[in-house]
């Protein structure tokens, strides 16, 4: 359950590490995203000369969160982390080139088939 000041892990390799998320995109009483849902973070940390910076502000797809998720079959998912992965403006593709760590196959009934080719695991 992923809502506005929730800290998540970046997990690509744009240069941002870790952002805090403060506005889940869809209605505007939204209150928690889920996996595949869209957000608003900025970046709180981020590498040295890489492609974004320390307080930018981008636009995220949730690929993992704490919070069981029910699947269509009936299991159940979970993951250790909240992660997210950044979107170029304007578009569904990564903006980084590579993803790390376990990706849930959901993302690509959601239309994000650039992120499950990229990812070394589909869950």
């Amino acid at each position: 359950m992923i809502q506005p000041r929730s800290i998540v892990k970046i997990t690509d390799n744009c240069g941002g590490k870790i952002g805090r998320v403060f506005k889940v995109l869809g209605s505007s009483k939204k209150r928690y995203a889920e996996i595949g849902d869209l957000v608003i973070l900025s970046v709180q940390v981020a590498e040295p000369r890489k492609g974004v910076k320390k307080k930018d502000v981008l636009q995220a797809v949730v690929v993992r969160q704490r919070k069981p998720f029910r699947r269509r079959d009936g299991s159940m998912i979970r993951f250790d982390d909240n992660a997210v992965i950044i979107l170029e403006k304007d578009k569904q593709d990564p903006k980084g080139g590579r993803v790390f760590g376990p990706i849930p196959r959901e993302l690509a009934e959601l239309g994000y088939q650039k992120i499950i080719s990229l990812a070394p695991e589909v869950v």
